[in-house]
C-alpha cells in the first residue's frame, strides 16, 4: 500500500526555489548590462549610418543631412539583417517576444549561445538603420537568452530553464524603461504561463535587481515625465476614457492585422525571405523623407507627445506614416520590438482625441491613449496600466488608465481571435491560450466524483470460497479492480476482473493472499489534480480510495470518473437559469384585499 501523503496545502513551491532565486538575481544583473549594451549598439549604428561619426551616445536619424541618399540607409540595414537571418539563425526575425515564447513553448526553454550575440547585434543594425522599431522586444529575447544559457549551464528541469529565461527577458525590460513591476506583469501575462511562487518569486527578484542596478548603469525613471494631472476626472472624463478604449481598441485590431497582411504579401513574393527586409526598407526610407520623426526608436517623440498641444502635422505623420512603416518593416520580418513605437502611435491618437474630449490637462488623453493602445495591441492590459504609471510616475492616472485599457482589451478580445505577439506562435502550428483559470481538478476532491457503490473482497477469504461466490453471484458490472479489506474494512490489496475470472476457470486453492497485488490509493479528501498526477506517475488509472484517518475502503476512483469535473465545468457555464424568482406584492394585496373576477 502506498505511504501516508501529506495533506494538501494552497501551494506546491518547495525550497528549490531558493537556488533558482539566487541564480535569478544574478541574471538579473547581467541583463542589466545587456541593456546597457544594446543601447549603446543602437547610438552607435545611428550614428554611424546617419552621421558618418563613431559614437555610442543615443541620437535621432530625424537630424541628419543626407537628403534622399537617407532613403538607401534603411535599405543597407535591411540587406544586413537579411544576411545574418539567413546564414546565422532565423530566430532574429521578428520582434523578440513570439520567438521567446516559441522557446518556451518547443524548445524546453533551451536558447542557441548566438542567438545571444545576433539577436542585439541585428536589431540594433535595424534600428539604428531607421527601422522604426524600439528596443524592448530585441531585449526581452535577448535577456530571455542570456537567462535560458546561464540555466543550461546547471542541472536544471525544463520548468526551471523556463523560469530563468523569463526573469532574464523581464530583466531586460525592466532596466531599459525603470519599469520592474510591468514587467512582472508582462512575464505573468505573456510568458510564464502560470501564476506560481516557484516561477513568480525568481522573476520578480530579477526585474527587481535590474531596476536596482540600472540607476548606476542608465540612471533614474521615469522614462517619459509628464504635467501633473488631476486625481479626480468626474464623469465626463470617465465617458472621455470609455471613448479612448474603443478607439484604441479599434487602432491596435488595425495595426495587428496590417502587420500579418502585410507579411501575407512578403510571403507571395518570388524571392528569398532574406532580401524581404532591405524591401521594407525602401518603405521605411521613404517614410523618413515625408516624416523624418517616423525614423529609429522615437523615445524624444514620445515625451514630446505626451507634454501636450502638438501640432496636427507630427500627429497625422505618426499616426500615418509612422504606423506605416512599421507595420511594413514588421512584416518584412527585420529585427526590432513593438513597445515604443505602440506607445507612440497611441499617444499620437490620443493627441488627437484631445481636440474633441474634454480638458483634463495637458498630455492627459495622450497618456491615457497610449497605454490603451499597448494595452490592447499586447492583450495584456494590467501590464499597460503599470507600465505608464513607471514610464511617468504620474499616480492620479490609474483610474482613467484602468477604464481605457480594459475597454481597450475587450474590444481586441472581441474583435480578434489572436494578439499581434501570438498570431505569430499560431502561424507556426502552435495554439497558445492566453486565458488563465482555476483548474476544476484542483478544487473538486475525490470523494465527490468517487464511486461508492464498490464490490470489495474479504481478505480472510480462500481462494475455494471465492470461487464458489462468484460462480452464484456474476462479477458487478463495470468493475475493473476489487479492493481486498480485512475484518475493519482496511485496505489489504487489489486484485483485477481478469484475475478473479482466471481463478473460476482454474482449481487453484491456498489463500487470496497469493495474488493479492499491491495497490496505488487515493485518499477521499485529495484534490482530484493529485490523482490525476499520481495516474502519469504510475500508469495506473483505478485506484481504491481509502479514509485518510482510518484507512477504510470507502469507494474507487478511475480516470472516467475524472471527467465529471469537466462535465461540471461545462455545466457551469452553458447552463442558464434563474435561481431568484422576484415576485409582485402590490400594496393592497393580502388579508382583506378585494379580489376580482
Amino acid at each position: 500500500m502506498s505511504g501516508h501523503r501529506s495533506e494538501p496545502g494552497d501551494f506546491t513551491t518547495t525550497p528549490r526555489v531558493i537556488p533558482i532565486s539566487l541564480l535569478a538575481i544574478a541574471i538579473g544583473i547581467v541583463a542589466t548590462f545587456v541593456a546597457w549594451a544594446l543601447l549603446r549598439l543602437i547610438g552607435f549604428f545611428t550614428n554611424l549610418f546617419y552621421y558618418g561619426r563613431l559614437a555610442d551616445s543615443m541620437a535621432s536619424p530625424a537630424a541628419n543631412h543626407l537628403g534622399w541618399w537617407a532613403v538607401l540607409v534603411p535599405v543597407a540595414g535591411g540587406v544586413i539583417v537579411g544576411m545574418m537571418a539567413r546564414y546565422g539563425s532565423d530566430r532574429i526575425r521578428g520582434h523578440g517576444i513570439p520567438e521567446a515564447l516559441e522557446s518556451i513553448l518547443i524548445n524546453g526553454s533551451k536558447v542557441k549561445p548566438r542567438l545571444a550575440v545576433l539577436k542585439p547585434v541585428s536589431s540594433a543594425i535595424a534600428i539604428g538603420s531607421g527601422g522604426p522599431f524600439g528596443a524592448e522586444g530585441p531585449i526581452i529575447m535577448t535577456g530571455g537568452a542570456i537567462g535560458s544559457l546561464i540555466a543550461q549551464l546547471f542541472h536544471l528541469t525544463a520548468a526551471e530553464r523556463k523560469t530563468l529565461l523569463v526573469a532574464g527577458a523581464a530583466a531586460g525590460m525592466a532596466a531599459t524603461f525603470a519599469a520592474p513591476v510591468a514587467a512582472v506583469l508582462l512575464a505573468v501575462e505573456l510568458l510564464l504561463f502560470e501564476w506560481k511562487p516557484r516561477s513568480v518569486i525568481p522573476v520578480a527578484l530579477a526585474s527587481a535587481t535590474a531596476g536596482a542596478s540600472r540607476r548606476y548603469i542608465l540612471g533614474l525613471g521615469p522614462l517619459f515625465p509628464v504635467p501633473h494631472h488631476s486625481i479626480f476626472i468626474g464623469p465626463q472624463g470617465l465617458a472621455g476614457c470609455v471613448i479612448v478604449g474603443l478607439l484604441a481598441g479599434a487602432l491596435s485590431s488595425i495595426l495587428s492585422l496590417g502587420v500579418y497582411a502585410t507579411e501575407d504579401t512578403f510571403g507571395k513574393l518570388k524571392c528569398h525571405w532574406m532580401w524581404w527586409p532591405a524591401i521594407g526598407g525602401v518603405f521605411v526610407g521613404v517614410g523618413g523623407m515625408i516624416f523624418p520623426r517616423a525614423l529609429g526608436v522615437g523615445y524624444d517623440t514620445i515625451q514630446y507627445l505626451l507634454q501636450g498641444d502638438v501640432p496636427g502635422a507630427v500627429l497625422a505623420g505618426v499616426l500615418f506614416v509612422k504606423s506605416a512603416i512599421w507595420v511594413i518593416a514588421l512584416g518584412s520580418g527585420t529585427s526590432g520590438g513593438v513597445l515604443a513605437p505602440l506607445l507612440m502611435m497611441g499617444a499620437a491618437l490620443g493627441g488627437v482625441e484631445a481636440a474633441f474630449l474634454p480638458a483634463q490637462g495637458a498630455g492627459f488623453w495622450p497618456l491615457v491613449s497610449m497605454a490603451a493602445v499597448l494595452g490592447g495591441t499586447m492583450g495584456a492590459p494590467f501590464t499597460a496600466i503599470v507600465f505608464a504609471f513607471e514610464l511617468t510616475h504620474d499616480v492620479n492616472v490609474l483610474l482613467p488608465l484602468l477604464v481605457a485599457s480594459v475597454l481597450s482589451y475587450g474590444t481586441t478580445v472581441l474583435l480578434m481571435k489572436r494578439s499581434i505577439l501570438t498570431e505569430k506562435i499560431a502561424r507556426r502550428g502552435l495554439h497558445l491560450s492566453r486565458e488563465y483559470a482555476t483548474d476544476p481538478l484542483e478544487v473538486l476532491f475525490v470523494r465527490e466524483v468517487m464511486r461508492t457503490n464498490v464490490a470489495a473482497l474479504p481478505a480472510s477469504a480462500t481462494l475455494d470460497e471465492i470461487r464458489h461466490t462468484l460462480i452464484r453471484e456474476p462479477m458487478q458490472r463495470g468493475q475493473h479492480l476489487y479492493p481486498v479489506v480485512d475484518q475493519d474494512r482496511r485496505l489489504s490489496g487489489v486484485v483485477t476482473r481478469r484475475q478473479l475470472r482466471s481463478l473460476v476457470e482454474s482449481g487453484a486453492t491456498g489463500s487470496l493472499g497469493g495474488i493479492l497485488r499491491r495497490p496505488v490509493t487515493a485518499y477521499s479528501d485529495e484534490p482530484l489534480s493529485t490523482v490525476v498526477a499520481r495516474m502519469a506517475e504510475t500508469g495506473i488509472t483505478r485506484m481504491p480510495v481509502t479514509d485518510r484517518d482510518t484507512g477504510e475502503i470507502a469507494g474507487m476512483i478511475s480516470l472516467r470518473d475524472l471527467l465529471q469535473a469537466r462535465v461540471r465545468q461545462l455545466n457551469e457555464e452553458r447552463d442558464r437559469e434563474r435561481v431568484l424568482q422576484p415576485r409582485l406584492r402590490l400594496p393592497w394585496s393580502g388579508r382583506g384585499a378585494v379580489r376580482q373576477s
